[in-house]
């Protein structure tokens, strides 16, 4: 147990704010001795996986976990399935490579996505077509008002857009200690329509991909737009794309026909970075938070000095002119501490 702890190195946006009480804890054991601790000092708790998804905007006067539970183990359940379970501190991109390297298919679409395996099943993660839930079996969650174990399957979870129950109505009840996956061993469903997958594949000459390829397609997509957070502070996209009505999105068409949307049903998702874009923002810089100049969506922590609370009055000011020019409010995805 640590007191007045830095938290700069554990959240990628690289802001430099302390905890009151910081752990890392490798066991169940370890965690319940932890939060027995915070419950007797009446103390909030803060639960950190991958830093991937955080911003922290102050100091923390509660105890941070640093969840480093490790281990991922296999039940082969047919000829052509298998579960994999991966505990709750493995990194994310590291679990998909090992699924890989097993030719394990239905998370290629989701390499290099930053962040841990626990806190994947919390915003039901995405990219390319692809979310969690389609591949989601359970999570293993430890209830923080009796400190027992429970289970949660598919549908208990409730999965959105970037959404479930442990961003509802179970946020700050639960804290998820594994998480098991159906995937394929041998009749792997290929996805490559969404984003620019295809046209990847197409210039790398490969006309039938593997999984393996739809990997790397992703990998060299997302490196070639998308800062590595190591080198420059970031969380990644930091707004979830807007979904608006069908009739609002036809009416925005008349005065911007060059708006992108995907139709789904009534309803039509319009791509936040584009909207971000057409304000200006792109490669803006205040101060020492910027807009990525590659892509729009993504905040960065542009000298490294930037605190909390710039980087979140900055993507204050991007909501603010997104809904004068559009008329659209956009919805932050990453977590304000």
């Amino acid at each position: 147990m640590h007191k007045n702890f830095s938290l700069q190195p554990y959240n990628t946006f690289g802001v430099d704010a302390a905890a009151k009480y910081f752990i890392e804890i490798h066991s169940i054991e370890e965690l319940k001795e932890a939060l027995e601790f915070s419950n007797s000092q009446a103390l909030k708790v803060l639960f950190l996986g991958g830093g991937s998804n955080i911003l922290l905007t102050k100091d923390f006067d509660g105890l941070a976990v640093k969840l480093s539970l490790k281990g991922i183990h296999e039940d082969i359940i047919g000829e052509n399935e298998v579960l994999v379970t991966a505990k709750a501190g493995e990194n994310w991109h590291e679990f998909v490579m090992h699924c890989l390297k097993k030719n394990f298919g239905g998370l290629e679409n989701l390499s290099l996505i930053p962040g841990n395996v626990g806190t994947s099943p919390m915003q039901n993660i995405g990219a390319y077509g692809t979310e969690i839930k389609d591949t989601f079996v359970s999570c293993t969650v430890l209830n923080l008002e009796n400190l027992q174990l429970e289970s949660f399957n598919l549908e208990q979870c409730k999965f959105g857009y970037r959404d479930s129950v442990f961003k509802q109505e179970g946020k700050g009840k639960y804290v998820i200690l594994e998480v098991t996956f159906k995937l394929t061993r041998k009749a792997h469903k290929i996805k490559t329509e969404y984003g620019a997958i295809k046209s990847e594949l197409e210039n790398s000459g490969i006309k039938n991909p593997t999984i393996q390829d739809v990997s790397n397609a992703v990998i060299h997509i997302r490196q070639s737009k998308l800062p590595d957070p190591k080198e420059i502070g970031n969380a990644g996209s930091f707004f979830k794309n807007p979904t608006i009505v069908l009739t609002q999105f036809e009416e925005l068409q008349q005065e911007f026909p060059a708006i992108q949307g995907y139709l789904n049903g009534d309803f039509v998702k319009v791509p936040a970075g584009w909207l971000i874009e057409q304000c200006g923002w792109k490669g803006k810089q205040i101060g020492n938070v910027a807009s990525h100049k590659l892509q729009s969506l993504v905040i960065i922590n542009a000298t490294g000095k930037a605190t909390g609370k710039e980087i979140f009055d900055f993507s204050t000011e991007i909501i603010n002119s997104v809904k004068e020019k559009f008329g659209i409010e956009l919805e932050r995805e990453v977590n304000i501490i």
